[in-house]
């Protein structure tokens, strides 16, 4: 949430060589169907799982490799229980708890796992945030000095030693340990943020001041960073420098509920709190920073450990919850995303979001009514809210309800006090669900008008230049539209391949080839963008080949619709070229 893009790339790599990363997988099989649900407990009520050393570190394992982490960990402990001394299972039973969120178990087994590995930084941390967490504050940082090795670790060590010397007043021991890390690329604003915050907490406001400043110049559209300094700024007399502060960042991210929440609270006459309040609250945030730079997802699983141990220094701290949901989310585990986001407190700003990502995740997991409830009840709290809105439409669109999205995007649209920039998704998402129930005109209409708002936003670009492509109409300016979206985006299979099909039309074939090759590489699994490469390889002559795309078109389970017409080239090929050519002139006129 704090680090720099590059920042982000950087603390990625440095994790992905430094730690366990779980392998992808969506759930354990029928096999383990029955896990334990902790330590020492196996099957499930009324029925019998035992399983050897073997088994459970085979189960273990597999578990794992699902991202089934809380299995993954019991399976782990009881072979561990059997064994305790094999290093390989202790290690792994350790990281897994810790990203299961059982922290003081794992600091049990850190202490075994230090013996064996003295340098492990993981299991240094977690001792270290343990010693913390009861005021060892001197142990605490003898474990972070121990964890200082790598990138990664580095800045971990620096950011918690300095907050346990905060932690005993020694606000200069904990500005000098910051030092390593204030004036280099590599760790971005962390420095300055975390100087800022500390002298903040160290009662020094015009360095606080001096440091705040450096890091919303470095970094403006860093949520946290903004929270920070908008609250330093109330607290010193300059409320009008907050709200410009808030206001900025709101026009970029303008559903952002933490700072809609401070402006109401600015204009209320509320009083506003520093950001971090204790050196505990510091540590927490020092370990969120980094978990929120962790997120992409080649170094997901890394993340995830971070906003652990997050929550074990401050459980507290709603944002982490709410980023610990995501990770569950974005890594298809979405009972136990539904978990996190429930305890997001109801007086929250975050709960109405909370509940959102829930309706989404229910939506996923085809529990569509249980989404469309918990929305319903959402628009009922919130009835000038234009965000539940959005993502019903969102919902049902997706479930090919067109008539009904397109209802709710117009109950969103009639709540836009004044139509701006940011809007555009709007017109396109209800322009979508009219083009998909045959209303072309309304379409039409709502694709203009979201590129009269944004004109160079590439979905839009691509979905009207193609639509206009597919029905002969406005071929030149559908042409000239979809270049500038693959010019825009030119790694997108989708618009690459309008691109290529908009060659097509115009009988340009070598020209569709070449881009529509691009497209299958960018693309391929997609039928669509198969199948139109057929065609024009058969236009160019390459038969062979154009029945082979048809073909695996045709095994990449198309719409019904499509189907038909794919089966009907594979048995005689397309018609002459001026017999489409006449079919489609009578059909459709280029308005250019």
């Amino acid at each position: 949430m704090v680090a720099l893009p590059a920042v982000r790339a950087r603390l990625a790599a440095t994790a992905r060589s430094g730690a366990l990363v779980l392998l992808l997988g969506t759930g354990v099989s029928a096999m383990l169907a029955a896990p334990p649900a902790a330590a020492g407990q196996a099957g499930v009520p009324g029925q019998s799982f035992a399983l050897s050393l073997s088994g459970n570190y085979l189960a273990g394992r597999f578990a794992g490799r699902q991202r089934e982490t809380e299995a993954a960990a019991a399976y782990y402990a009881k072979a561990l229980g059997e064994d305790p001394d094999n290093a390989f299972i202790l290690e792994r039973s350790f990281l897994l708890e810790v990203s299961s969120g059982h922290i003081e178990q794992a600091a049990r087994l850190a202490e075994k796992l230090i013996k064996h590995d003295r340098g492990h930084r993981i299991g240094h941390l977690v001792l270290g945030l343990r010693h913390f967490q009861f005021g060892r504050y001197k142990r605490a940082r003898e474990n972070f000095d121990s964890a200082f090795h790598g990138s990664i670790g580095q800045l971990t060590s620096s950011l918690l030693s300095a907050w346990a010397f905060q932690a005993e007043s020694r606000t200069d021991e904990a500005v000098a340990s910051l030092k390593a890390i204030e004036n280099t690329d590599t760790f971005g604003i962390f420095g300055p943020y975390h100087l800022a915050l500390i002298n903040d907490h160290g009662g020094r406001p015009t360095e606080a001041a001096k440091q705040y400043a450096r890091a919303y110049e470095a970094s403006a559209s860093s949520l946290r960073v903004v929270q920070a300094y908008g609250s330093f700024l109330e607290r010193s007399g300059r409320t009008d420098k907050a709200v410009e502060v808030y206001e900025t960042f709101l026009k970029s991210s303008p559903e952002q509920a933490l700072l809609i929440s401070a402006l109401r609270r600015i204009k209320s006459g509320g009083k506003a709190l520093p950001l971090v309040r204790t050196a505990g609250a510091g540590a927490a945030e020092a370990l969120f920073g980094i978990a929120s730079a962790l997120t992409e997802e080649s170094s997901i699983d890394i993340a995830l450990i971070y906003v652990q141990l997050t929550l074990y220094a401050n459980s507290n701290l709603t944002i982490a919850r709410s980023l610990l949901g995501d990770i569950y989310a974005d890594t298809k585990r979405r009972e136990k995303a539904i978990e996190s986001y429930e305890m997001v407190p109801p007086d929250s700003p975050l709960r109405r979001n909370a509940d959102i990502h829930i309706a989404d995740n229910l939506d996923k997991l085809d529990r569509v009514d249980e989404a469309r409830e918990k929305l319903k009840a959402l628009i009922a709290l919130y009835p000038e809210d234009r965000l539940p809105l959005m993502v019903m439409g969102n919902l049902l669109r997706n479930r090919e309800k067109f008539a009904e999205a397109s209802e709710y995007y117009g109950k969103a649209i009639s709540l836009i006090p004044e139509v701006k920039q940011n809007h555009w998704r709007v017109f396109y998402s209800r322009g979508i669900t009219y083009e998909r129930s045959k209303q072309w005109p309304k379409a039409e209409a709502d694709f203009l008008k979201a590129i009269e708002l944004f004109p160079d936003q590439p979905l839009v670009l691509n979905y009207l230049g193609y639509s206009w492509v597919e029905q002969g109409l406005n071929l030149q300016r559908a042409m000239k539209m979809i270049r500038k979206a693959v010019e825009l985006r030119a790694n997108d299979g989708y618009i690459v391949d309008s691109l290529g099909w908009a060659h097509y039309k115009l009988r340009e074939f070598d020209d569709a080839v070449r881009y529509l090759e691009q497209a299958v590489e960018l693309r391929p699994d997609d039928p669509t963008i198969n199948d139109h490469l057929g065609d024009a390889l058969w236009r160019v002559g390459r038969k062979l080949e154009a029945r082979f795309q048809w073909g695996h078109a045709k095994n990449l389970k198309p719409e019904p619709e499509a189907l038909k017409k794919i089966e009907q080239k594979l048995k005689d090929g397309l018609p002459p070229e001026e017999a489409e050519k006449a079919t489609s002139s009578s059909s459709s006129q280029d308005k250019s």
